[in-house]
């Protein structure tokens, strides 16, 4: 996203160019500067991070295979991560952003993220991926466009709006992250947010007056892709658009069946993709929702997120009640999910169709059933777990810990099944076949949705029901469109299975997106190492931070506290980087 004068766009087009020229695929540079600042969204002054002073955080908007360079400087008074929610940083775990690929950026420092979007298409998000940050913000978008030469399955359309929604708490993360820890239930949340505001005040009994609100403006007639993406803590939200169809066209890097849908639920950390077309008379604005899902307190019912959409020849404010909606209908939501099929004709970043890999005919190398369960005691203190295991993160990251060959960091143990034995601790790893086919069916015996996060990757959702998975449900798999994707739901008492390629070589990390269940240990790792030597698996960063065993390796880090508005890069950009100075030089005494 670009700001400032037409002279500041010019001269960022032409870089783009000049990179382009020189180097193949472009570069595109960010500085970001993360901090605390003071946010009123429900009302009540509260503290939330952003980035360049933005809540939400800007907006990376870049086309396939194009080279990103984000250089961060944390001013937060914590370590500080960011991961890249669906990004799959081909042979490059290096620039993942979590626990076990990266040591933290320490508090006052800046460090440089350097990535491609190599064969990748559609709508992802950023979040801080340490300490429950993400309650508190640091989100933003991410628009993967497709390259001039592989048309859209659709018009074009005439304008993009990124859509933002979450539950909150007025409560600061650090408090948030303590209750947790402590095995105190996040409870109602104070509010549903959109785009970082309030609520509309649709009903003055429920929603407090003075509260600012997003407005989206529109032209009748118009067709605007809306991308929607679930940025929240724990809560599934439902989203909708008074009077108007979202026609689904993509969800998280797959371009989908186009279907219309009066509504979508949207769970925590999902992306979907919609065509809006402005085709209501205009006799008033309309309600834009995203309301919790699955929960039966009456509580509840007083917390929804409320923007408008408003027409420029609008003839009055929105009134009434919001679209109404039943809050508790898994079923329903099943079905919906099942619906949301692969579009097997369509091209994506590459100009063959994405039903060109046949992932029905492939043969399964691995089985892994994941079971999660409840919240329960571990040496006194209350976690999660998968698989019996609750994850505890080494000091020294694992990505690291492999490069180094140290002994005893982790181990490749991770069972494929739930063992007879007690919860524990422990450091256990997926060992993933290089160019294996992995299927993984996780069964929920939790009371709540959970969703399902894999790095590096984009695999099949292929079933998913109530009850417990046997080997039997494979009669049920769509093996022809299953729509590929990052993050899929589970429902309470119920399975959902995927299918994945596993030719990414990486540490890659295996989450719960929410937030509570992520945090006390529902997550691991898949370690996928490619036997012969690869050329072009991405070496160990020359900026690398140290952590952990390695500390004594860590050098002298002055450079990175000072941090200017000046483009930060690393080596492999550096040669390019000269030569497009030269270049612009040459262009200033033309």
């Amino acid at each position: 996203m670009v700001s400032g004068s037409p002279n500041l766009q010019v001269s960022f087009f032409f870089f783009l160019f000049v990179v382009s020229s020189f180097a193949g695929d472009p570069y595109v540079f960010y500085d970001w500067t993360v901090s605390y600042i003071t946010a009123s969204p429900l009302g009540d002054k509260q503290q939330v991070i952003g980035i360049n002073g933005q809540f939400p955080g800007p907006i990376l908007n870049v086309t396939t295979n194009w080279n990103v360079v984000v250089n961060v400087k944390n001013d937060l008074d914590e370590p500080l991560l960011f991961t890249w929610n669906g990004i799959q940083h081909r042979k490059n775990s290096w620039q993942d952003g979590v626990s076990g690929t990266n040591c933290p950026i320490p508090a006052g420092w800046n460090w440089t993220y350097e990535f491609q979007v190599k064969d990748q298409i559609g709508s992802f998000f950023y979040f801080p991926s340490l300490n429950f940050q993400r309650a508190a913000g640091g989100y933003g978008g991410i628009i993967i466009n497709n390259r001039a030469v592989i048309p859209l399955p659709f018009g074009m359309p005439d304008g993009d709006i990124s859509i933002f929604i979450s539950d909150s708490y007025t409560k600061s993360h650090k408090g948030l992250r303590k209750d947790v820890e402590n095995g105190v239930d996040l409870g109602v949340p104070d509010g549903i947010l959109i785009n970082g505001y309030g609520p509309y005040r649709y009903d003055p009994t429920l929603v407090k007056d003075g509260i600012v609100y997003q407005i989206i403006n529109v032209e009748p007639g118009k067709t605007y892709r809306f991308r929607v993406h679930n940025v929240g803590i724990s809560t599934s939200l439902n989203f909708r658009i008074q009077n108007h169809n979202l026609l689904l066209v993509e969800t998280e890097g797959s371009y989908t069946i186009q279907q219309n849908y009066s509504n979508m639920d949207i769970h925590v950390g999902q992306s979907y993709s919609f065509l809006v077309t402005m085709d209501q008379n205009a006799s008033t604005d309309y309600y834009i929702v995203a309301s919790p899902r699955f929960v039966n307190s009456s509580d509840w019912s007083k917390v929804n997120g409320v923007a408008i959409l408003h027409y420029s020849n609008s003839q009055g404010p929105a009134s009434g009640p919001l679209p109404i909606l039943n809050d508790y209908d898994t079923y329903f939501s099943m079905n919906q999910a099942r619906s949301i099929r692969w579009n097997i004709s369509a091209g994506a970043a590459r100009p063959n169709p994405q039903g060109s890999f046949k992932y029905g005919d492939i043969t399964v190398t691995d089985v892994y059933v994941i079971l999660n369960r409840p919240v329960e005691l571990i040496d006194g203190k209350k976690r999660t777990t998968l698989n019996g295991i609750s994850y505890l993160p080494p000091s020294t990251p694992l990505k690291l810990a492999q490069q180094f060959k140290i002994p005893g960091v982790y181990k490749l143990d991770f069972p494929n099944k739930l063992m007879n034995r007690p919860p524990k601790l422990d450091t256990s790893v997926i060992n993933g076949t290089f160019k294996g086919f992995m299927e993984i069916i996780f069964q929920n015996n939790d009371t709540t949705v959970q969703s399902y996060h894999l790095d590096g990757y984009a695999f099949f959702v292929v079933g998913m029901d109530f009850g417990v998975w046997t080997e039997n449900s494979r009669s049920t798999y769509n093996k022809w469109d299953g729509v590929a994707r990052s993050t899929t739901q589970v429902f309470p008492g119920a399975w959902t299975a995927i299918l994945v390629s596993l030719d990414n070589a990486g540490i890659w990390n295996l989450r719960a997106q929410n937030l509570d269940s992520w945090y006390l240990g529902q997550e691991t790792y898949v370690s996928v190492v490619n036997p012969e030597a690869d050329q072009s698996e991405v070496l160990l960063p020359e900026n690398s931070i140290y952590c952990g065993i390695l500390s004594s390796l860590q050098k002298d880090q002055a450079q990175r506290v000072n941090f200017s508005g000046a483009i930060s890069i690393s080596g492999s950009s550096k040669t390019v980087f000269i030569m497009l100075i030269i270049a612009l030089i040459g262009h200033s005494f033309r």
